[in-house]
């Protein structure tokens, strides 16, 4: 190895250009192998970046050092290079050194676009078409950032020069050369994605928090753009259209966000924070009316259409169908943009080259189901929830079942809405319709299928029902949440209980999930017979069904009728509940809120009198001993359904008499312990006493509360039980999407505007220490931030020079002071923090 860098060194030193070119393609397969190359990158920055060289040498030299880690005396050499190449005749020597300006460090980046201004503003007039090329795509990548953002902020001249090459790169989309425009388009996406995403800051690792200058900055940049787009995208349309087919995709986002900013009205929003009183520019989207707004948007939507049709590459025809869609709910939007493009996105389905992206196809049309008739929504239940059931990513089918339930719920408060109001029932609006697939519904009817998927989606309608009935979250603003939030208050008519509707209709079509033997796993059942208890409290189903001179109204006593009515079959399902886990809980939620005072009397003997069939499947979870772990938990099932007797007993004197007989005989039987006897012997006393005393009861004795006292979480010591990880994980899965979908985070953009521009509004400042003391030539401080998405910890230090001397090397030594634990006990992680240190360069 040695002889073969002594080889490449000794090729690298030679003026010969083929002989350079050859050693680099070696050096950076020895890269590409994991080699380490520091040695083979000083004689390259030495000798080719430094020196006179070939375009191709440069540019393969450059590709070697962003493959490596230089020294700052190595970037230094590196920037000097840099700046001789920039004023270099050959174009293609330029372009080259043009591509390295994304590489170089952010300390020294300031500096070496503040001293080659000139020469990289003439870049754009240059008659190259490859030297306007890498100009436009190396700013585009570098004037996004957050630590060129942070530059310009302590710097006025950067500015206004950044300002001015994104005016610049800006007119690029129209340049004559096809290359460029397309690069052109794609760095205003990114500046533009980088607004909405900080996508690129991520990927470079930047963990900095926006302060009120930067947001500023950076909402001027978006701003002038917009403007730029919104006034030439006619123009822009038509170079587009000249484009050749597989650069058309480039030219969709940038013109698709500025149309729907200015149509949408964040444009306005975005003003506020650049805070610039000298951009008049923008002014004139303001005075724009809605007619010009829609039109804009219109003629967007005109010229994407037809790709969708005629494109044969699949992914042109999802990039203009994501976008059409973006641009379907502005103000005035039509439903057949979103469905136009749902149709062509479906399609991708089947495509071969297209099936590993099925989690962003199912998202995309999920998300914007709102913005469909809701003919066409109730029409794309039955095959959305087949799509789903093969979705691989769990986090995406969570994410696509919580949006269909959503929408399941939506349109069937509105169409209940909307019968109210006298127009014509629409077929299929109910939530059974989501079980109509003969598949789901044999799912949902079988016992002991060995589908998750049944119980995600009777978990995640169940959560979404808790979700519609807490109060709507309110929407200051228009766009697609805020059509969601205006059908649910539709349907709801901010009544307190309308949401029980959708809700009792849940529990009907998910009642046979009480039979199911899910393996020990019990979070879907409980969700239900938790939903079950709600209903029963609210409707107060004790008492019976309530009458009109009552001051019941037609509704409530149709809903009343129904939950007793499924009350009555819930029992009868009783006998076929496979274990007495689920058996003692569906005992609770039934007999908790049963109307035993409306039972009739003359059914006292028969075996299929409710009371009766309570009371036995009372005696089989009391009596049984026989039953695996996974199925029971014979402390907590045998608590329940004591409790459960004596409730009963308390409250009806027939069964009373019939309880008083189970527990005296499980009293004296060998599967009572000590504690279950005494309990027993308290109860008997305590039926007996309220049976002796039926004139004195209290009304609020034994009075249900609504609660339901069950959990699919177990003991610390059970945790390694599959089935009770399994719960957990499910449960952690469906709350994540739902808060998701229904509580999201508050646009940044939306929360600064409203309550002011605070760095505080967007994220939490961190607490700067400070490390050094009052007699070093330098003042330190540091501030950390955890990213528990990315998994690390990372370090920021501000470093300043208290002398009024240059110093050329500081050397600043981090290291941890303390034991430090990992999780899973990480060698890895052990093996880098062992000679934790650092060199910065100052000057």
């Amino acid at each position: 190895m040695d002889i073969l860098f002594a080889q490449i060194q000794a090729d690298l030193r030679s003026n010969d250009a083929l002989r350079q070119s050859g050693a680099l393609l070696q050096a950076l397969q020895q890269s590409a192998a994991g080699r380490d190359i520091s040695v083979i990158a000083k004689s390259a920055v030495e000798e080719i970046v430094a020196s006179p060289a070939s375009a191709v040498s440069k540019k393969l030299a450059f590709d070697l050092i962003r493959s490596t880690r230089l020294t700052p005396d190595l970037w230094e050499i590196v920037c000097v290079g840099v700046h001789k190449d920039l004023e270099f005749p050959d174009p293609d020597v330029t372009a080259a050194a043009v591509s390295i300006l994304a590489a170089i460090p952010s300390y020294r980046l300031g500096k070496l676009i503040n001293e080659c201004h000139q020469q990289i503003s003439s870049c754009f007039d240059s008659a190259s078409d490859n030297l306007r090329f890498s100009i436009t795509e190396t700013l585009g990548c570098i004037l996004a950032r957050d630590d060129l953002v942070t530059l310009c902020e302590n710097n006025i001249n950067l500015l206004d020069r950044v300002s001015n090459w994104w005016n610049r790169v800006a007119q690029n989309m129209l340049d004559k050369s096809d290359t460029v425009s397309k690069v052109a388009f794609e760095s205003v996406g990114k500046l533009f994605q980088e607004f909405e995403s900080k996508k690129m800051s991520r990927l470079a690792g930047d963990k900095l928090v926006d302060t009120e200058n930067s947001v500023a900055i950076r909402s001027n940049w978006i701003s002038s753009m917009v403007d730029f787009v919104w006034k030439k995208r006619n123009a822009l349309m038509s170079r587009s259209l000249v484009l050749p087919v597989e650069s058309f995709r480039a030219t969709v986002y940038p013109l698709v966000y500025a149309v729907k900013s200015v149509a949408s009205g964040s444009i306005e929003m975005i003003k506020k924070l650049s805070m610039s009183s000298k951009n008049t520019s923008v002014g004139a989207a303001s005075d724009l009316g809605n007619a010009e707004r829609f039109v804009g948007a219109s003629d967007v939507v005109s010229h994407l259409a037809p790709f969708l049709a005629s494109s044969l590459d699949p992914a042109l025809i999802f990039e203009v169908g994501i976008n059409m869609l973006y641009l379907a709910d502005v103000p005035g939007g039509k439903p057949e943009w979103a469905s136009t493009s749902m149709i062509a996105i479906l399609t991708l389905w089947d495509r071969q080259e297209y099936s590993s992206a099925r989690e962003s196809i199912v998202r995309a049309v999920v998300t914007n189901l709102h913005l469909l008739d809701l003919s066409m929504q109730v029409s794309l239940f039955k095959r959305l929830l087949l799509m789903v059931r093969n979705l691989r990513a769990e986090s995406d089918r969570m994410h696509a079942l919580a949006c269909i339930c959503r929408t399941a719920l939506c349109v069937d408060l509105f169409a209940k809405e909307s019968v109210r109001r006298g127009q014509k029932p629409l077929a299929g609006t109910d939530i059974a319709s989501l079980f109509e697939d003969a598949s789901l519904k044999d799912d949902l009817n079988s016992v002991t299928s060995k589908s998750l998927f049944r119980e995600e989606l009777v978990a995640m309608l169940v959560e979404s029902c808790f979700q519609l009935s807490l109060p709507l979250p309110e929407q200051k603003s228009s766009g697609m949440e805020s059509r969601v939030i205006g059908a649910l208050a539709y349907g709801t008519g901010y009544g307190a209980l309308n949401w029980t509707e959708p809700a009792l209709e849940v529990v009907e079509v998910c009642r046979p999930c009480v039979k199911w033997d899910c393996d020990g796993r019990t979070y879907a059942i409980d969700c239900y017979l938790k939903l079950l208890v709600r209903l029963c409290h609210i409707y107060d189903t004790r008492g019976g069904v309530k009458r009109v001179k009552d001051g019941a109204s037609q509704d409530q006593i149709l809903n009343e009728t129904r939950l007793q009515n499924l009350q009555r079959e819930l029992v009868k399902d009783l006998h076929e509940v496979n274990t007495p886990r689920i058996c003692s809980r569906l005992l609770w939620a039934i007999s908790e809120h049963i109307d035993l005072e409306g039972l009739d009397p003359l059914l006292a003997d028969d075996p299929e009198d409710p009371l009766n069939i309570i009371i036995s499947n009372i005696h089989k979870v009391l009596f049984n001993i026989d039953s695996s772990a996974s199925s029971t938990n014979r402390l907590q099932d045998v608590q329940a359904v004591l409790l459960c007797a004596q409730r009963l007993g308390s409250r009806n004197a027939r069964a009373g008499h019939l309880l008083t007989k189970e527990l005296e005989e499980f009293r004296g039987n060998p599967a009572a312990d000590s504690v279950n006897k005494h309990q027993c012997r308290l109860m008997l006393q305590r039926i007996k006493y309220v049976s002796g005393h039926a004139d004195d009861k209290w009304a609020g004795v034994s009075e249900a509360r609504g609660d339901y006292p069950f959990s699919h979480h177990k003991l610390t010591v059970q945790f390694y039980d599959a089935s009770a990880a399994q719960d957990r994980k499910l449960e952690g899965l469906i709350h994540k999407a739902v808060l998701e979908l229904w509580r999201p985070d508050p646009n940044e953009l939306i929360q600064l505007v409203t309550k002011g521009i605070d760095s505080s509004s967007i994220k939490v400042p961190p607490n700067a220490f400070t490390l050094t003391g009052s007699s070093d030539p330098c003042y330190v401080e540091g501030y950390r931030l955890t990213d528990p998405n990315d998994g690390r910890i990372t370090l920021h230090l501000k470093v300043l020079n208290l002398t009024e001397i240059e110093l050329n090397r500081v050397d600043i030594r981090v290291g941890l002071s303390g034991g430090l634990y990992f999780m899973d006990g990480s060698p890895q992680a052990v093996r880098q923090l062992r000679d934790l240190t650092s060199q910065v360069g100052l000057s």
